[in-house]
């Protein structure tokens, strides 16, 4: 199978594919967090958080330090600059096609406005 993404794209858009993963993201920007009040948070288990903030660190997205028995949470230093730049590319690409057919319909319109004279 073609990969069309870069690892670190994939891992990222992988992880962020989740509400619950998004959610994290969000509180975790408003302040660092112990896995423990996220799990409270978001009304889940202990091991459930544990596998969602897996998958944050994998991509990078989010770094997490053990003190004693609490395990704390936050945002990763890399930031989300690549997967913006990768989405504005696309949509770029998008509001062009769209432009071009709209010019498309405006044509069409116009040669079936002439055609009823």
């Amino acid at each position: 199978m073609v990969q069309y993404l870069s690892p670190p794209l994939d891992l990222s858009f992988a992880a962020l594919s989740d509400a619950t993963r998004r959610g994290i993201i969000d509180q975790l920007g408003r302040g660092d967090a112990s896995i423990t009040s996220l799990a409270d948070k978001f009304q889940m288990t202990l091991t459930g958080m544990k596998k969602h903030i897996q998958v944050l660190e994998r991509a990078g997205l989010v770094v997490t330090q053990k003190v004693g028995r609490v395990r704390t949470c936050k945002l990763g230093k890399r930031g989300l600059k690549a997967e913006a730049e990768w989405i504005e590319a696309h949509r770029k690409l998008f509001e062009a096609r769209f432009k071009a057919l709209d010019e498309i319909i405006r044509e069409m319109k116009r040669e079936g406005s002439d055609d009823s004279s």
